[in-house]
């Protein structure tokens, strides 16, 4: 068969490797032993070092004869300030064989970084994507890495990317490359039985939208043919990605309320946990689009929004909260590009539903979801209004990256309406 030669005929497809159920997390240092570790660090948040797993994960380490210490100073939702008092912490005590990171996205991904500064020269903002930084590729082999999520929601644990505030230029951006993808996944449900209510819905609808968002994506059919060294993490939606994707929105569908509503469900938080890691298994792949895109400026540029469940001494709208809140009108506006796709997540989610099978079906369900598990209504409820319009435009259209990937392309005025149109949902 003849290779057309301006469409893409190849898809890619990576993944950590994954050791899922309670009492992996137990196992790691044998992990570590068998990639020939001596010194790890311990990665995470404030928090979750007070939940004792760190420590115990650390204690673990150190029962098969690895040197070990924790570093508890993440900030949540990291910024590049955030990643450097890491970096500068990790040189100072190093040097280091391995990384585990224990937490959420905010510590998988500052483990990244650390991983990606230990291993490589040069600073942060070397390596951010493109315009926002340099966008350089590491050069060198990174250390092992083992990410350990303690939400279920981020799937940084599956991912090659890196997310994070740029404090001086009020955006969030992020740092992608292959070599960055943890070399195992460790995901132990028991770590996630302390995760507040209100951090469950906000990371579940993370998952949702990653799911959702890679499986109508644009097919990797559509790009542009690439050479080999041109290859990205994010290909476009493909045959793999959408078995993880329409697997994790299937679980997800009971888990998600049912773990909201009740902490200790634990055959919830397992559902959860797993429809979290298929999710992070194809969108680590197929790709996010505009609901993402939209989360980055509607974090970054908050002013006084302090979320229950959080840390409270600063204003912040939690990533997946932040994702979900354009979701429905990002996905009414994409509707057309793939009319079939978007019904079969909404069938995936709310197969009940009483509405036509229509551009209104999907967004139907995503807010009668959102309400059930006190999702805020729309961007109006974390502080903007429709004068910030403009400006959180302008921050989406930075996040090229992420808009190249969705199934209709997005103008500024497009993405108003989609931001207009999400100031109150209900």
């Amino acid at each position: 068969m003849d290779v057309t030669p301006d469409r893409e005929t190849v898809f890619t497809y990576g993944a950590p490797a994954l050791k899922y159920g309670r009492g992996a997390s137990d196992e790691i240092g044998y992990d570590l032993t068998q990639l020939g570790a001596r010194r790890v660090l311990v990665i995470t948040d404030p928090g979750v070092a007070a939940t004792g797993w760190p420590r115990r994960i650390a204690e673990g380490l150190r029962s098969y004869g690895l040197a070990a210490e924790v570093f508890d100073d993440v900030h949540v939702e990291p910024t590049d300030v955030s990643m450097r008092k890491a970096v500068d912490h990790a040189r100072g005590t190093g040097p280091w064989d391995a990384f585990v990171a224990v937490g959420g996205g905010s510590s998988i991904d500052t483990a990244k970084a650390v991983n990606l500064l230990m291993s490589n020269d040069g600073e942060l903002m070397d390596y951010v994507n493109a315009p926002v930084g340099g966008g350089r590729a590491p050069e060198k082999p990174l250390k092992p890495f083992v990410a350990v999520p303690t939400t279920t929601g981020t799937g940084a644990e599956s991912t090659t990317v890196c997310v994070l505030d740029v404090l001086s230029l009020r955006v969030k951006s992020g740092i992608s490359h292959l070599k960055l993808r943890p070399t195992l996944a460790v995901v132990d449900p028991r770590l996630s039985l302390s995760q507040p209510a209100e951090v469950t819905a906000a990371s579940g609808m993370d998952i949702l939208c990653h799911a959702a968002e890679s499986y109508t994506a644009k097919p990797y059919t559509e790009f542009d043919r690439k050479r080999p060294e041109q290859r990205v993490p994010y290909c476009g939606s493909n045959p793999l990605a959408d078995m993880f994707a329409e697997k994790s929105l299937d679980l997800l569908r009971e888990a998600l309320p049912a773990a909201v509503e009740d902490g200790d469900n634990v055959r919830a938080r397992e559902d959860l946990a797993l429809a979290a890691t298929f999710a992070g298994l194809g969108f680590g792949n197929a790709g996010v689009h505009i609901p993402h895109a939209n989360a980055y400026p509607i974090a970054g540029q908050v002013r006084d929004f302090h979320p229950a469940g959080y840390p409270g001494e600063e204003a912040m709208v939690p990533h997946g909260m932040a994702v979900s809140l354009t979701a429905p009108e990002a996905f009414r506006f994409t509707f057309d590009a793939a009319p079939e796709r978007h019904l079969r997540v909404a069938r995936l989610l709310a197969p009940d539903l009483d509405v036509p099978a229509d551009a209104d079906y999907l967004p139907s369900a995503l807010k009668a979801l959102m309400r059930r598990i006190g999702i805020p209504n729309g961007i109006g409820e974390v502080g903007y209004s429709e004068s910030d319009v403009d400006e959180l435009v302008q921050g989406t259209l930075k996040q090229q990256r992420l808009l190249a990937t969705a199934p209709r392309e997005a103008d500024a005025e497009d993405l108003a309406g989609v931001f207009r149109r999400s100031v109150a949902l209900w």
